[in-house]
């Protein structure tokens, strides 16, 4: 009965960390803040906790997770709204370098020492800190690399070409299914897609395992099969 106890609480855990994650937002590791991060480790220890809490209940535990979260949701609210309170809370970035020029002061706010931002300068592929313009210490811990004009990749503008704008990729076939809704969306239909279809052989939509748009406005189908891949290439 204890074990049965137990499941309860763990399934009831999972269900209030996930409408809490719902109601706080979905939010990469790396664009936590300080603040996100400390609260998020606690949710998830209190919710480890509350599933195995047999003796004192749930009800606690739950409490304690309602108040971080609400919490968390309303300092997100306000942060949103102030730009004083952002900046305390998420912190600024800092200037590390730019024009040449090392910012020893913005090093020791960031708590970041050199040789931690020359491992990040080489990470990104600049081993000589004179082909930098700028780098700079974002609120998320990162490090941004402003290259100069003459050491960042040449881009279209640059050789004076005017490539085609590129558009977004719909999916019209998934396991099997037709997805109706993105060939609506992009303006085709299922006459269109069966037509495409025949172009690769295939008549039957049930045995496409993935079929998407491409720029040329036509399809690439990807058919089921039972094959099973290597684990590694060999050459």
């Amino acid at each position: 009965m204890e074990i049965l106890y137990i499941i309860f609480l763990s399934l009831f855990s999972l269900i209030a960390l996930f409408l809490l994650t719902k109601l706080i937002g979905y939010r990469q590791m790396s664009e936590m803040s300080m603040f996100d991060y400390i609260t998020g480790i606690t949710i998830g220890s209190i919710a480890a906790e509350m599933s195995t809490s047999v003796d004192d209940g749930f009800a606690k535990p739950l409490t304690a997770i309602i108040v971080y979260g609400l919490s968390t949701f309303f300092l997100a609210l306000i942060t949103g709204k102030n730009m004083r309170i952002r900046r305390f809370i998420s912190g600024s970035p800092y200037v590390l370098l730019n024009h040449g020029e090392l910012y020893e002061n913005n090093f020791k706010k960031g708590h970041i020492d050199l040789s931690e931002f020359l491992v990040q300068c080489r990470l990104n592929g600049f081993f000589d800190l004179s082909q930098l313009q700028a780098a700079i210490l974002e609120e998320n811990g990162k490090i941004s690399f402003f290259p100069k004009s003459d050491n960042r990749p040449a881009t279209p503008s640059d050789l004076k070409l005017k490539p085609e704008e590129e558009v977004l990729i719909p999916t019209y076939i998934m396991d099997g299914h037709i997805l109706t809704e993105n060939l609506h969306h992009s303006g085709k239909d299922e006459k269109w897609l069966r037509k495409q279809l025949a172009a690769h052989g295939c008549t039957n939509p049930e045995n496409v395992f993935l079929a998407v748009g491409n720029q040329n406005n036509t399809l690439n189908v990807y058919l089921k099969n039972e094959r099973q891949g290597s684990e590694v290439i060999k050459e």
